[in-house]
């Protein structure tokens, strides 16, 4: 595993295991999301003062909604291994972005396993998609990044390609070989060995298929244009990495990142982590970018 020396980084840490400690993923999916949520709160930063935010359902989908309708939506899905997370544990993120951006941006709390497989949680987010019924960039973190790669798989035979896909440290299905798995295996806040757990919470006896691991996709053709971010010291990393040169194969536009003496989940320390807010700082210009925003 790389060593993290970045005193900024060695602090998020220690915090978060303290509010999260590593057994935790081994605990009841109800006990599991009562750390995650405990963790979260800690690092909440709050929302941009006179931003307007709605709960709503749309698609018979609970969401939250940040700003006023614009002509380009962002629609995000949170992280937290298909177990944990919701519309509280990314309120702060989302409300940033929509500041950042001057985008609406659309949080869709879609449904968790275990009490439901997939694909309950790509039928949640598709169709959330579907019912905005306007351009839009699809942005997640981890578990939602790999749902929204899943979503413009999907979009290929019929629907709204998106402007734009932004996966933030994102989990693609990878086979447990590449270089990462076995390097950053006890790698602090996500190890190799919390995947399988996940993996079967989410699916159960189902055999993976490119909608729950994007990439088995034989052909990335046609999809939308990606900026893909990784955490260095994070098992998940070469994930972004083969998924990148994957879609570079198949002629997709694609930029991707990895961030140097960060971890998964990163994206709560870029308050205190100089790392992480340039990194954050990245994600919003490309979400800018791909929305074609004119203050960018």
């Amino acid at each position: 595993m790389a060593t993290i020396t970045d005193p900024q980084t060695l602090a998020f840490i220690a915090a978060t295991e303290a509010a999260y400690p590593a057994d935790a993923n081994g605990a009841s999916a109800e006990e599991n999301r009562r750390y995650y949520n405990q963790m979260c709160s800690l690092f909440y930063r709050g929302r941009p003062e006179g931003l307007p935010v709605t709960d709503r359902a749309i698609a018979g989908v609970r969401c939250r909604i940040y700003g006023a309708e614009t002509p380009v939506v962002v629609l995000y899905a949170h992280g937290g291994g298909y177990i944990v997370g919701g519309l509280e544990s990314h309120d702060d993120i989302c409300a940033e972005i929509a500041d950042a951006t001057g985008l609406q941006v659309v949080a869709v709390d879609y449904r968790l396993a275990p009490e439901y497989r997939f694909p309950a949680q790509i039928g949640d987010v598709g169709a959330v998609w579907e019912a905005l019924d306007r351009p839009g960039v699809v942005v997640g973190d981890s578990a939602g990044a790999c749902l929204v790669a899943a979503l413009c798989l999907d979009l290929r035979q019929s629907g709204r390609m998106p402007l734009g896909q932004v996966l933030i440290y994102p989990g693609l299905g990878g086979d447990g070989s590449a270089p990462s798995y076995h390097e950053n295996a006890e790698a602090p806040l996500l190890r190799s060995s919390d995947l399988a757990g996940y993996s079967q919470a989410l699916l159960g006896d189902q055999i993976p298929t490119e909608l729950s691991a994007p990439l088995l996709a034989g052909d990335l053709e046609g999809l939308a244009p990606a900026f893909i971010v990784s955490a260095d010291v994070d098992p998940l990393r070469d994930d972004s990495r083969d998924y990148a040169a994957k879609l570079a194969a198949a002629g997709v536009p694609v930029t991707w990142r990895n961030e140097a003496q960060l971890p998964h989940g990163y994206l709560r320390a870029r308050a205190s982590s100089d790392r992480a807010r340039r990194s954050f700082g990245a994600i919003l210009v490309a979400i800018a970018r791909f929305s074609g925003a004119e203050r960018w």
